[in-house]
Parts: C-alpha cells; structure tokens; sequence
C-alpha cells in the first residue's frame, strides 16, 4: 500500500474504449488503476456520450481512494473528435450541457455533407483532411447547429473534450490547442489561428481562452472534493489530448532531435517531430497535429490493426497463430504480395481494392500481414522524410518479427520498442509538474531479421501497390 502521507498524481484517461484512472507517485510511477468501459448512449436524437456513467464512475474511484493515497494533482487526457456544448450559467454543472456530447462515429451527420464541405477550409491552411463520419470536429459542430439551431444557441461555450472535465472539476472554461489542432477543420496551422470555418459558422466568441496544457487551472469546487472526497487544495492541470500525451514524453526526452512514434492498434498512426508540411498529400491520409508546445507534427496513418487482421482471415490464417522468420522468407521467395488496401478507404493507397498476388495458398498468412504492415510503415515514413530514432508503441510489440523486418528495412534508423505501457498517462502527468519535469522514456532496441531479397521485395511492392 502507498504511503498516504505522500502526495500523488491522477491522471484521468478517457479513450472510446474504456476509462481509466491511474494514481501515480511522485516518479510518476502508476501504484493503482482502474478501468470501465466506455459505452455509447443510442437513446436520444443521437448517439453520444455517457457523461453521466462517467461522472459516477469517476466520483466513486476518486472517493475509493481516501485512506490510501492523498491526491494533489489532476489532469486529463482524451480522444480526439469531441466537445462539448455548455450553459456556464447554469448553477448545476450537472445539468450544463446544452445538447449531449455527439458520438463521433455517428454517420447520420453525413446527411450535411454537400453543405459543410463547401464551407470547410482548404487542407493547405488546416492540414486536416476530409474524413469521414464525425472524425472532423467541424463537421459535428455544423451539424449540430443546423440540426438543433435552438440548443446550440443557448450555448455559452464550446469546450474540447478535456477541458469539459476541467469544467465540471473546478468551473473554470479554457480552450488547449492539441485538441483544437487534431484534424479537426477549426485551426489554420498556417495562420496559427481558428479557421475560417469558424469565421462562417460565427462561433469564434463560443471558444474560452486558450490556455497550455500544463496550464494550473485551479483548485477543484468545494462541493466536487465533498462529493470525491478530495483534498480541497488538489490542483487541476488543463489536459491534453491522448496521442500528444503519448508524443509529449518523447519532445521532452529528446529535446531537439528528430524522432518519429509510432502508435499502433486498430489505427497505425506515425509522427514525425520535424517533418516538413510540404511533405504532406491529403490523398495519402495525412495529417498534422499541434503539439503541447504549438508546434505542428506531421503524421502519417493507415488502419494498421484492421489490416492485419483482415489479411489473416483471407490468407487462411488467424492473429495467435505461431510463425518465424522462414515463414517470411518463404513468402519472399515465392514472391507472394499482399497490395493494398484492407481497410476500405484508409492509408496511403486508401481506395485501391485489396487482393494478393502469387500462391498465397503457400505462405503463412500471418507472415505475410506482418510483412504488409512493415512494409506499409517503411512506406509512410519515407513519405514524412523521417529522420532520427523511430519508436514503436502498442499492439504491434507483440508481434517482434514486424519490428525486426522493419529495422532491417530502415538501416541507417534505430527502431526502438517501448517498455512504457503507460506511456499516454505518463506523458499527461508531466503537465502537473511542467518546471521540473524530467521525463524519461524506457525502451529497447528492435531484434533486427536477415532476410535476402527484402529490399527488391519493398521495391516491387510499392511498384505494385501503386498500379492498384
């Protein structure tokens, strides 16, 4: 048990699977978590968030945890595509949203697409391309108002997503930039201002003040610590959005030098710390964030997760299936090729049909997935002009052949894995100590594979892969 005269750090995670709460020690170090799942509410004019399953999901752990730790900083950390409408006048904060929180994978909101496309921002002053369902925040937004004109009119603020928490913790309303800045059709990365997107939906008074993550927003509302039994001095931090709290511990580790992470899950996503804008092709799926810092981050995607597993089941094989480096020079050898695209629409051949090439009835087809996605990341960092140390997180560490095809085809790159498997949380809880933060990052260095014919493989893939 931790030593309850110590203080301690929560950062609050609220990804669209599940919620998480992790208290850590004074090294950032998690000493307890827990976790729910997230669900969606059907009921209504719409799908949206359970805000009030969260709040009393919250309120009950942070009440659980009296006695055994003392809690003196706070934060969150989110996924992108959501915010919230808001009543700041309203005496309840319970009851201060104007609508509910829109479910960004609702795709009734495509019913307007002819009309917000033609008022969207071009991708050369946003960097935020054209995606689909509510993926861009702007999208939901004018929906919102052009669906239910005399509730988004009783709005006082619109609040991304942690910064609505911030809200119902301490009453205080701001704006943070990463969330502004995540493909989200509000924010002109070359302007380095709210679009003009904003300007024609005329919602610019709507936004707080924009304050920096770390950005100390005060204690938390007397009747919030009573209600989580919190110490009534616990400072609570603006918050960030997920994929830059996982990409805000590299900036600091590394300092000026150039890196790329690579996140991995249902969504590969790759950024590149000083990548060029110009580097940049809508087409390709990319993209670029807004670090915590308001530096733009150039990024790359494709559905890495969903691929690989959709290329399993068509090859005859299935995600735990056992296989080794002979698998992936058989499937070399007999030059088998899996062209893209698996997804239906996403990554840089996004559009194209997916099929194989060669006797696929001979491979592994695991072996091959791995090979497809190595090949396909290889693929996109050349497109960002990657330079530096390359760091790969989440579910493709499990799977050490890919990362050991992909330090075989980056050479001149080290390609490291990260031990870190907190590393979003830990990157969110540097924002409660921003002056003396000494962030870390663990890692180790990728088991590189000695394949023949890799690289006049890659070439005939790409060759391929654009002739779909």
């Amino acid at each position: 048990m931790s030593d309850p005269k110590k203080s301690n750090t929560v950062v609050i995670d609220i990804g669209k699977t599940h919620v998480k709460l992790h208290v850590l020690d004074n090294n950032f170090t998690s000493v307890f978590s827990s976790q729910m799942k997230n669900v969606v509410v059907a009921s209504g004019d719409y799908p949206h968030v359970d805000i009030d399953g969260i709040w009393t999901w919250l309120t009950e752990h942070l009440k659980a945890l009296k006695g055994r730790f003392v809690v003196n900083a706070l934060t969150f950390t989110t996924h992108g595509a959501t915010a919230a409408l808001i009543d700041r006048n309203n005496p309840d904060s319970s009851k201060s949203l104007v609508m509910p929180i829109l479910d960004y994978e609702f795709a009734g909101i495509a019913e307007l697409n002819q009309d917000y496309n033609a008022l969207r921002p071009s991708y050369a002053t946003t960097f935020s391309p054209n995606l689909p369902v509510g993926l861009n925040l702007g999208r939901q937004l004018y929906w919102l108002q052009q669906s239910k004109p005399e509730d988004f009119a009783n709005a006082t603020d619109i609040l991304m997503y942690p910064q609505y928490w911030v809200w119902r913790f301490t009453g205080q309303c701001y704006s943070e930039i990463t969330s502004l800045g995540c493909h989200t059709d509000l924010w002109s990365i070359v302007e380095n201002r709210y679009s003009s997107l904003v300007s024609h939906m005329q919602i610019g008074h709507l936004f707080p003040p924009m304050k920096s993550a770390w950005f100390d927003c005060g204690t938390i509302l007397d009747d919030v610590a009573q209600q989580c039994e919190l110490t009534p001095d616990c400072r609570i931090f603006n918050g960030i959005h997920d994929s830059n709290a996982s990409y805000l511990r590299y900036k600091l580790a590394l300092d000026n030098d150039p890196f790329t992470v690579i996140s991995t899950g249902t969504w590969t996503v790759l950024m590149s710390s000083q990548g060029e804008l110009t580097h940049l092709d809508e087409r390709k799926d990319m993209l670029a964030n807004i670090d915590a810092m308001g530096a733009p981050v150039t990024c790359a995607r494709f559905m890495g997760g969903r691929e690989f597993e959709a290329i399993c089941e068509l090859a005859g094989s299935w995600l735990g299936e056992q296989f080794g480096e002979t698998d992936i020079q058989n499937v070399l050898d007999l030059a088998v090729f899996a062209l893209p695209d698996f997804s239906h629409g996403s990554g840089p051949f996004g559009g194209n049909r997916g099929c194989f090439v060669g006797p696929v009835d001979k491979v592994s087809g695991i072996a091959l997935a791995t090979l497809y996605c190595a090949l396909m990341i290889d693929y996109q960092l050349d497109m960002l002009g990657a330079e530096g140390k390359v760091f790969i997180e989440g579910a493709f560490l499990k799977n050490p052949l890919l990362s050991g095809i992909l330090s075989q085809l980056r050479d001149k790159q080290e390609v490291l894995l990260s031990l870190d498997s907190t590393g979003t949380v830990y990157g969110a809880a540097q924002l409660t100590n921003w002056q003396n933060n000494q962030c870390e990052v663990i890692t180790e260095e990728a088991t590189t594979t000695h394949l023949h014919k890799l690289a006049h493989y890659r070439d005939c893939w790409r060759e391929m892969a654009a002739q779909q």
